[in-house]
């Protein structure tokens, strides 16, 4: 495993990634052309869960940082990239192409600003195209969101969105528990838990055109979620 960077740079870019080798070196492209286009100083890493194809040597060509997490779980590989990253602000996302990573600002600026300790994407009200999320996913975040909702007190709309940001400061102060895909709602309930000011902003959600396997399994997952908001 590659030792964290002492250097602190401006935006660390976290991306899980299992298998993604068609997908990956697009995004890593994409990102490092944001923090070039804004002139400002980061990374891109992306945590390794375990792929058994390429994706680890499409990453190190595209110029990624590459911390292995041998231990499976889409938030063990988060929290592994949120410990290992030294930007002021983190931006987690996909490796699957289907956020824009060329477009961050939003994501950005506001916690650069220091206005915000996390920002929140929020696929409803971004442009979805179409074919981007099945019906039943959208019935299924939809009720999460609401119930997650009203047990955080929180307004936020899309607790499962894959595009987020926060402080490193931020970052520090929660104790996350999770490994699984319900670390996306354990995120926000711990940044609400401890008053961090949330933002949320509109983003896009594209079709992935590339042949690569879903890690998503829709009742075991809805079922982890909902568990968590029941008892944390």
């Amino acid at each position: 495993m590659q030792e964290c960077k002492k250097e602190k740079n401006d935006v660390s870019i976290v991306m899980p990634c299992l298998n993604e080798e068609s997908t990956v070196g697009i995004c890593i492209k994409k990102a490092r052309q944001f923090i070039t286009n804004s002139n400002i100083m980061g990374e891109v890493i992306v945590v390794d869960n375990g792929s058994e194809d390429s994706s680890k040597s499409v990453a190190l060509e595209c110029g990624a940082r590459v911390i292995e997490e041998p231990e499976r779980g889409y938030g063990r590989a988060i929290r592994t990239g949120l410990a290992h990253s030294n930007g002021k602000v983190i931006i987690v996302g996909d490796a699957d192409t289907t956020y824009d990573f060329e477009h961050l600002e939003e994501l950005y600026q506001p916690i650069a600003d220091d206005s915000y300790d996390m920002v929140m994407g929020n696929r409803f009200a971004g442009n979805m195209e179409s074919g981007a999320m099945s019906l039943l996913h959208r019935i299924g975040v939809k009720f999460l969101s609401f119930c997650a909702r009203k047990r955080y007190h929180v307004k936020v709309y899309d607790f499962h969105c894959g595009l987020r940001s926060i402080s490193k400061t931020a970052s520090e102060k929660l104790c996350f528990n999770t490994d699984g895909m319900e670390f996306a709602t354990e995120m926000i309930a711990k940044a609400a838990q401890n008053n961090l000011r949330i933002k949320q902003v509109p983003v896009s959600l594209g079709r992935c055109d590339y042949k690569r396997k879903s890690k998503l399994r829709t009742f075991r997952d809805g079922f982890r979620h909902l568990k968590f908001i029941i008892f944390n």
